[in-house]
């Protein structure tokens, strides 16, 4: 991550030693690098200039409105998933003509505020959903913006968990029903159709799924335009990985860009992308602190203070953070299994980690700025921690850490 390097044995993010935001915020607590953020989000614009485009922020990756707001200043859309979701948004100050609303489970609700502040584009997943969004832009007077999210049947070759291109996944209108659905679409009086949207899952390695995923979308845009309803953009999801260990390779976004412009040429289509983790996975870290180290057990423990209610990656798909010390002390190295204190035994960070530390030393859990925070929890009464930014030389608080009495603020007990 280029934001994060050593000096002198010490681990700093930009301009700031990271040791110094563990004392004076706390830990856990989570970091961000604004120009980490700044920078991969300009590779994807870069990338697409000349072309008709628009980069949209997965929302669900980051949420912070500090995060959102930096994406916001530097022109980019939106791609949201929740009226929580768009409430952010608006706060942070994002246009609502650059939000896309996908997500499979739209509430009339939610509909009502998109439509209320005049969103680009719904990505829907269901004809269901066409008929509920049609009678609800009828009651308000209006006509709703539709893309249909089609499901390819492509294999991402990710975890399953996160794999949502395949016709078993909850996601998408089955590819053989899509021309259906959009002869719905055209039907129902209150839509009016834009474009075509695809997002077949995460944390993809390899451009080969991204590319037959395309070429399905583009086929069958051509069968739509062809039964006369007007595609205007065509929407290839996000999905793109990034290197979480020193074995693997990023996508490499400028090519896959390229790879796109170049299909899409001479085509009347606009283009969206829905990149999140690319922009703010290693723009992240988690800072914690070792409290013990437990070496009377088959296996040797490092117990810190974060733990899966912060970062629950690890025990929901087992991905791999590199985890690395503060500083650099001269002792020797050992094999640990990083835990955390929640009482599950799937409370891991990592496991085989050969770390020089000692009770009271900070680390950093890498890579952690995309679905770490957003998926944090209160599990075991445990407060949520801060979030920091850090911005050259100065480092700001973005996120107070929770209280305890925040935990139960709104509950009550019975007379």
């Amino acid at each position: 991550m280029s934001a994060i390097r050593r000096i002198d044995g010490e681990l700093w993010m930009e301009g700031v030693r990271l040791a110094e935001v563990a004392a004076r915020f706390g830990t856990p607590c989570y970091v961000y690098s604004r120009a980490a953020i700044e920078t991969a989000w300009r590779a994807f614009d870069d990338a697409l200039a000349g072309t008709d485009h628009l980069v949209c922020y997965a929302v669900k990756a980051n949420s912070n409105l500090a995060v959102l707001g930096l994406l916001a200043r530097l022109g980019s859309g939106f791609d949201i998933v929740s009226g929580g979701e768009l409430a952010r948004v608006l706060a942070a100050g994002g246009r609502p003509d650059r939000i896309i609303f996908s997500g499979v489970g739209k509430s009339e609700e939610e509909m009502r505020a998109a439509l209320s502040a005049g969103i680009r584009c719904f990505n829907v997943e269901s004809e269901p959903e066409l008929e509920r969004l049609d009678a609800v832009a009828r009651a308000m007077g209006v006509r709703a913006p539709v893309s249909l999210r089609v499901n390819p049947d492509v294999d991402a070759r990710t975890h399953p968990y996160i794999s949502t291109g395949l016709k078993g996944n909850k996601f998408g209108i089955a590819h053989h029903r899509a021309l259906a659905a959009y002869e719905l679409a055209a039907r129902l009086p209150n839509l009016r159709v834009t474009g075509i949207d695809c997002h077949i899952g995460s944390q993809i390695l390899d451009m080969a799924p991204l590319e037959e995923a395309l070429e399905r979308v583009l086929e069958l845009a051509a069968a739509v335009a062809a039964r006369g309803i007007p595609i205007a953009h065509v929407d290839v999801g996000g999905g793109l990985g990034i290197r979480y260990r020193e074995e693997e390779t990023a996508l490499d976004i400028g090519r896959w860009c390229a790879a796109v412009v170049a299909r899409l040429a001479g085509s009347p289509y606009s283009l969206v992308l829905e990149p999140g983790r690319a922009i703010v996975g290693n723009a992240g870290v988690l800072l914690s602190r070792v409290e013990y180290l437990k070496l009377d057990k088959d296996r040797r423990f490092a117990i810190v203070d974060a733990s899966m209610s912060e970062l629950i990656r690890p025990a929901l798909y087992e991905a791999w953070h590199e985890i690395v010390p503060l500083a650099a002390p001269d002792r020797p190295e050992a094999l640990y299994d990083v835990v955390g204190p929640v009482c599950e035994s799937s409370d891991v960070l990592g496991t085989d980690r050969r770390l020089a530390i000692a009770p009271g030393d900070g680390i950093a859990i890498l890579s952690a700025g995309a679905y770490g925070m957003v998926m944090s929890s209160n599990y075991n009464s445990r407060p949520r921690p801060a979030e920091v930014m850090v911005d050259g030389a100065r480092a700001v608080q973005v996120r107070a850490r929770e209280t305890t009495g925040s935990l139960f603020a709104g509950e009550s007990t019975l007379d």
